[in-house]
């Protein structure tokens, strides 16, 4: 058994701001995006410049947060928010989707495609490669605030919780980080320098992320109001299946598209 890390979720405090690990990672995710999108779009040909690559951002930051507490509204506890709309608007206090954030993201970015005329698919190909840095890093801070763990194991790396209680459980948010960030990112940057064509390493990120996500899942801790579903999935694992499955479809056409080229 590993010991866990007591990691002090605040980094620092300047009077009474407090400035927490997980939101940082979120900021240098967020640097990190706007460094690889350059990179990206000049290796791809993807004409922007600065002022739009900022824009992108801030609409991918609204669709993040906007479809990512819509998705866990939705998903995760519709009749808690039903019987309390105003709570849905308590960002705050935790509660966000991914698969409810992808949407969120992709409704925001062709709403910046059709206003740019910017091509949709190779925008998308670049902004999810670039994503992959901020998943891991999120993994991370969920990590350090002790939260999303998984089920309990014997396997020797198993760790101890505060607030999970004596058993030793899966550190499944590094299981995520690993996958979601590095291994993901890893695969996307390949398919690019392969230069395939147009579209496949964005529906690649939805096959291998669904697929990673539904790994995972099998020893992630689900959400205690909601449990398995059925008695054997996870809410995570039926949300996922749509995104393999297009994956799937979308790879097929891209290539079949770019091979008739």
């Amino acid at each position: 058994m590993l010991s866990y890390p007591q990691i002090d979720p605040i980094l620092f405090r300047i009077g009474p701001f407090a400035v927490r690990w997980y939101g940082f990672m979120y900021l240098l995710g967020f640097l990190a995006a706007y460094l690889l999108i350059r990179y990206l779009a000049r290796y791809r040909d993807l004409e922007v410049n600065s002022d739009q690559i900022s824009d992108l951002l801030f609409y991918c930051v609204i669709g993040v947060i906007a479809g990512g507490r819509l998705g866990y509204v939705l998903f995760y506890d519709p009749m808690y928010y039903f019987n309390h709309p105003l709570q849905a608007f308590a960002v705050w206090q935790g509660g966000m989707s991914f698969h409810g954030g992808l949407l969120g993201v992709m409704v925001a970015v062709l709403f910046w495609c059709r206003r740019t005329g910017t091509d949709i698919l190779l925008t998308g190909d670049i902004l999810v490669t670039s994503a992959t840095v901020g998943l891991g890093l999120g993994r991370v801070g969920n990590f350090i605030n002790g939260e999303l763990w998984g089920r309990t194991t014997t396997l020797p790396w198993g760790m101890i919780f505060p607030g999970a209680g004596p058993i030793p459980r899966h550190p499944s948010q590094l299981y995520e980080a690993l996958l979601e960030g590095v291994v993901l990112f890893g695969i996307l940057l390949i398919l690019h320098r392969k230069r395939v064509s147009t579209g496949i390493p964005f529906f690649a990120f939805l096959l291998c992320y669904g697929c990673f996500r539904l790994l995972v899942e099998l020893v992630r801790e689900p959400d205690a109001h909601l449990g398995l579903l059925w008695g054997r999935v996870s809410m995570g694992q039926v949300l996922s299946a749509p995104m393999i499955l297009a994956g799937v479809v979308g790879i097929w056409y891209c290539w079949r598209r770019g091979s008739q080229k």
